[in-house]
């Protein structure tokens, strides 16, 4: 049942063409624009702060990302975060980068502070430091670590309010009681940046169409699981810039029929 309504969601995204507002970093611009295109989305990129809160307040939902960060941007993050609630938006927050400076720690737990977000999604080392627990991180990739992902998913879920995504080898996401562990995915989207930023955009063109934010996310991972697998298989002697490539037809073509048949979604008890 849970798949069926996974490709359900898929086809529902296509039909619906929801503008996502994605106020995110330099690095990933495009790609998340191609990657929200390729699924059947409708991105905008807009930063100025004479335009955030209109822009945020008509999107299906508001996507924050702070992989490149100035005070300029995090201003303009804050207005749109308060529109989007305003309008009943759902926000999406990836914290990249947590912990690995005080300012971008700071940043992250002032944004969740001031902002009611639907969804906060990062690796197990931000999120630890977005509620101020430790875990070793690398610049903006989570070290191995060696705490339990789901009990601090759960943990940040709850401390937050909000549902909370920690992305890795295995996914997890929660509102701190339901929970759901998502085992699709490929090694090699850690050879091309930006797959983590683009997954929390694509998140958030699920949410828009879902009053189920969890299973919306959820389902959400499980599509993107499954087009990197397509992906990499298509492109398994040629390395991550084939895939690259790949992986955006993969979000365009991949099936709902595809995610019924490929897609792991557990639901823990």
């Amino acid at each position: 049942m849970n798949m069926e309504r996974v490709g359900q969601l898929l086809e529902k995204v296509r039909e619906a063409n929801p503008l996502i507002h994605n106020i995110t970093n330099v690095v990933v611009t495009n790609f998340t624009a191609n990657g929200l295109l390729a699924l059947g989305a409708s991105p905008v990129m807009a930063y100025a702060k004479q335009e955030v809160a209109d822009m945020a307040g008509i999107a299906g939902a508001l996507v924050l990302n702070m992989g490149t960060l100035d005070e300029q941007v995090v201003e303009a993050m804050l207005i749109a975060g308060k529109s989007a609630n305003d309008h009943g938006v759902p926000v999406l927050f990836d914290p990249v980068g947590a912990g690995a400076t005080p300012y971008r720690t700071k940043t992250a737990q002032t944004m969740v502070q001031e902002v009611k977000t639907a969804i906060v999604r990062g690796n197990a080392a931000e999120i630890s430091h977005v509620i101020g627990e430790s875990w070793e991180i690398k610049g903006v990739d989570a070290g191995e670590g060696k705490g339990d992902v789901v009990a601090l998913a759960k943990m940040a879920a709850k401390k937050l309010g909000t549902i909370v995504a920690i992305t890795g080898k295995v996914d997890v996401i929660t509102d701190g009681e339901r929970t759901y562990l998502i085992r699709n995915g490929h090694p090699i989207l850690t050879k091309v940046t930006g797959t983590g930023c683009l997954l929390t955009s694509v998140m958030g063109a699920f949410a828009a169409v879902d009053d189920d934010v969890l299973f919306a996310g959820a389902a959400a991972l499980v599509c993107y699981g499954v087009a990197a697998e397509q992906a990499a298989q298509k492109t398994a002697e040629e390395g991550p810039g084939s895939f690259q490539f790949q992986f955006l037809n993969e979000l365009a073509i991949a099936t709902p029929d595809d995610v019924r048949r490929k897609g792991v979604l557990e639901v823990m008890e």
